[in-house]
């Protein structure tokens, strides 16, 4: 599910950048990775960190072009995380649609998330701001990093919250605060101001993540694009999770979750966390994160471009997909 029908005013620059991915995934030479990467595209997405460019930039004086190749930058990271996270997991189903891993196999995937990298630098190399390649460099270099240490934690139910929140926040906060960074950049924005920016970026990523893992509990499969508790499932603990074993026999009962659980029994475990009060928790969590992003706007002078950005922090507080 899009959000772009929440700015009429942005929609134009949307379109344009979902065109320029298009572009970017083109690839004359290597034809079976265009098809694969087309199809991730075409499967949709919120494409939420290109519209945080396009929403911050309008704080400042900004060049349209800047402002696109960022954009495109940050989704094709994102998008090459997607591919290479679907192989990690064995995951068969993405958005609804099979997984570029499900439908070509491991290597093609593979190489379709570097292929997909490899762009974003392309794109990347058209920004004039050094201070913008440092800072997605940085998230780069902390997204794999997150990507390694979720791997390391699966299974483990004796892990901490301390590591979940540092794993959320290298996986899927960063990004989004550099997406929010980014845009300031090349709008020129005082760097106290695009800083503030990153850490607003900061607050919402961390909710948009914890907002993602309940959803994992209280969603459908078909709004989900894969089964319920299927996190769980592939190993990864997440806060309703952590919450829910603060009852030790819950956490006991939870040891013996594997890959070969099957949906009857993983919807007797999402029941008992739903009865557990870990949901209300985890959302409280989720909810306090977007309060502080909200603080971190009313550090800027008022204007009616910072209006778009409350409201997305609104619609990410209610969302349900």
């Amino acid at each position: 599910m899009k959000l772009n029908f929440l700015y009429s005013n942005i929609q134009a620059d949307v379109a344009a950048i979902e065109e320029e991915l298009r572009r970017a995934v083109a690839s004359e030479q290597a034809p079976l990775i265009e098809e694969a990467a087309l199809q991730l595209l075409d499967a949709g997405g919120k494409r939420i960190r290109p519209i945080f460019v396009c929403l911050t930039a309008r704080l400042g004086q900004f060049e349209w072009n800047q402002v696109e190749q960022a954009a495109v930058a940050v989704e094709l990271i994102h998008m090459a995380s997607i591919v290479h996270d679907d192989v990690v997991d064995d995951a068969d189903v993405r958005r609804g649609r099979p997984t570029i891993k499900s439908k070509w196999g491991n290597h093609v995937a593979m190489y379709t998330g570097d292929f997909l990298f490899a762009k974003s630098l392309e794109y990347m190399t058209k920004i004039l701001n050094p201070e913008a390649h440092q800072v997605l460099s940085n998230v780069t270099v902390e997204l794999a990093v997150g990507e390694i240490e979720q791997l390391r934690a699966k299974y483990n139910f004796n892990q901490n919250v301390r590591t979940y929140l540092r794993r959320i926040k290298r996986k899927t906060a960063l990004l989004i605060a550099a997406s929010c960074q980014l845009g300031g950049i090349v709008a020129q924005l005082d760097p106290k101001m695009h800083r503030k920016l990153f850490l607003f970026g900061y607050y919402v990523g961390m909710s948009f993540q914890i907002t993602d893992d309940v959803l994992d509990f209280t969603g459908s499969e078909k709004s989900l694009g894969k089964p319920a508790g299927d996190d769980l499932r592939q190993g990864n603990i997440t806060l309703p999770v952590f919450f829910a074993m603060e009852d030790e026999a819950f956490r006991v009962k939870l040891r013996g979750i594997t890959e070969q659980t099957t949906k009857d029994e993983m919807q007797a475990f999402i029941a008992e966390i739903k009865a557990s009060g870990a949901i209300k928790k985890s959302e409280a969590v989720a909810e306090s994160y977007l309060q502080k992003a909200i603080a971190i706007l009313e550090e800027f002078p008022p204007s009616k471009e910072l209006k778009p950005l409350k409201q997305i922090v609104q619609f990410l507080d209610k969302r349900k997909y």
